[in-house]
């Protein structure tokens, strides 16, 4: 099983926050990107590999070869961050055997259909659903933008109402 350092939902994936604070703040070789639509979009890929700091390895999956490469043995001083745009495809692997203990919430963008769950992140029925299953299997997840920031624990903010 290759070695997460960091698994975040951010629906801007590779972006001024995740080059400037994450990466330096954790020892990342690789980020894998689990998107279909962008795995068939060989520009997009390009585009993502390119905003990359130098010496960072980008690679772009779709969820099934996404599962089959984080199941490979990892490579030497090969430490992962996984990007996604929304949680069910972290549940999606975890359903599927890949552990994860933690998920920090980046920004999620507010579209028709979505409530602001906390801050510059919004969610669906659906994602908070997909939330609330990963919180039940014992999965954290918290809020935060950049590593020097607080980590707000976000599992009373998608509880539903009893």
């Amino acid at each position: 099983m290759k070695k997460i350092l960091v698994a975040r939902i951010d629906d801007r994936l590779i972006h001024g926050q995740v080059v400037t604070s994450w990466i330096k703040a954790y020892p990342i070789t690789d980020i894998l990107i689990v998107a279909e639509d962008l795995a068939k979009n060989m520009l997009m890929q390009r585009i993502y590999e390119s905003v990359a700091p130098a010496g960072i390895i980008v690679k772009v999956m779709d969820n099934p070869n996404a599962l089959k490469y984080l199941k490979e043995d990892p490579k030497k001083s090969e430490n992962l961050m996984i990007l996604v745009k929304t949680p069910d495809v972290l549940e999606y692997l975890t359903e599927n055997g890949v552990p994860l203990e933690k998920i920090v919430l980046g920004g999620i963008g507010s579209k028709p259909g979505r409530e602001t769950l906390i801050r510059n992140v919004s969610a669906n029925e659906a994602e908070r659903e997909s939330l609330r299953r990963l919180i039940g299997k014992g999965v954290q997840i918290v809020y935060q933008m950049v590593p020097v920031d607080k980590e707000v624990d976000i599992s009373k903010l998608v509880k539903t109402e009893e």
